[in-house]
């Protein structure tokens, strides 16, 4: 069994940065490919980054390329997203999750374990 635990999330003026973190516990971190997902209030969950268990090219939705980056350290057994340029339309809960699978994916389904998520909000 997995655990993931997100930290990092909070309020943040437009413009700003924050630094999201996702440590895991419970398997072999650096076997799994990883992934930032986020869901604001009424929405449906997104895609947001994923970086694969060899910190192969990553995949960025297309929203955040530029302003978002996505890394891990596989000592630590954790992933992060740093956000930079942030905007209010970044408002969501964001989540981590893992596939076991040796893939990258932006597909909410192909992952296999969920963070509790951590709480991101830009005011303007």
């Amino acid at each position: 069994q997995v655990q993931l635990v997100e930290s990092g999330g909070g309020l943040v003026q437009a413009g700003g940065f924050l630094r999201l973190s996702c440590a895991a516990s419970g398997g072999t971190f650096s076997s799994y490919s990883m992934g930032w997902f986020r869901q604001a209030p009424g929405n449906e969950g997104e895609f947001v980054a994923a970086i694969s268990w060899a910190c192969g090219n990553p995949l960025y939705a297309d929203s955040v390329k530029g302003r978002f980056t996505i890394s891990r350290d596989n000592a630590k057994n954790t992933v992060y997203l740093q956000m930079n340029s942030v905007k209010p339309e970044d408002t969501a809960v964001y989540y981590c999750a893992a596939d076991l699978r040796h893939v990258i994916s932006d597909v909410a389904p192909s992952y296999d374990y969920w963070g509790q998520g951590t709480q991101v909000t830009v005011s303007s």
